[in-house]
């Protein structure tokens, strides 16, 4: 799955984080599975603009290193640095092939990451290489297309996204995400992988404590839109997390 797609997108990738399904779901739940990191070291793998590097700065974090294989990515977070230092590391690099940090890190962030293995023995790779760069009993954190989404969310434009089969690999589905957005829309091919290759491949690698986290909608989401907007995305939710311990 091209990195090319993302090397056109830049910036505006940014306003992913905006849609309703984003802002109160995905965000909210995501920094609320990951918890307290305060003085703690982060590696946001899969980092995009820096959209979480940048959350997990502000919120205590020690040490913050932003990882993307997209150079324009990477180019777009190291600018958005520039006009709002702070203090966050940024490099090119492809999970696949991570190369060895002198240190390792307390905590891991994989949000749409394992997602673009071409196949398993892929997955199982970067998987190792994550372990590898995290402390003894370090936490790996991710989000990713819900592996047992069966694209019947009717209302999924509503929150800002469309979601389309795009055939099949050895991982699972194939899937199109369109982001809704103004004034062009974004569209981004990835993969729906098994939810029984993510537990292989992380358990292979020498993580433990697999855990499954299913997406909320924030207090805020409720009081903006109400319960009824929201109950579709959470009978036919998208996405899901999950976190493990190296």
């Amino acid at each position: 799955m091209s990195v090319q797609q993302y090397d056109e997108i830049g910036e505006a990738f940014e306003g992913f984080k905006a849609l309703p399904l984003m802002r109160f779901g995905e965000v909210p739940s995501f920094l609320g599975m990951v918890g307290d990191v305060s003085g703690k070291s982060v590696l946001d793998l899969a980092c995009g603009t820096g959209f979480y590097s940048r959350e997990f700065k502000r919120r205590g974090a020690s040490d913050v290193l932003g990882v993307d294989i997209s150079v324009e990515m990477i180019a777009a977070a190291r600018d958005i640095e520039q006009r709002d230092p702070l203090g966050v590391r940024y490099e090119v690099g492809d999970v696949i092939d991570l190369r060895a940090v002198e240190q390792r890190f307390d905590v891991a962030l994989g949000v749409q990451c394992l997602n673009y293995a071409e196949d398993i023995a892929e997955m199982e790779r970067m998987c190792r290489n994550i372990h590898r760069s995290l402390v003894p009993g370090g936490e790996f954190f991710v989000l990713a297309q819900n592996p047992d989404y069966g694209f019947d969310c009717a209302s999924l434009e509503t929150y800002g996204f469309r979601c389309e089969p795009a055939g099949e690999i050895e991982t699972g589905p194939k899937v199109r995400v369109t982001a809704l957005l103004d004034p062009q829309p974004i569209s981004i091919v990835s993969s729906a992988p098994r939810r029984e290759v993510y537990e292989q491949c992380l358990q292979a690698a020498g993580f433990s404590e697999v855990k499954w986290v299913p997406l909320q909608v924030s207090e805020a989401g409720i009081r903006e839109f109400g319960e009824d907007f929201w109950a579709d995305a959470l009978a036919h939710p998208p996405l899901e997390m999950l976190r493990c311990r190296a």
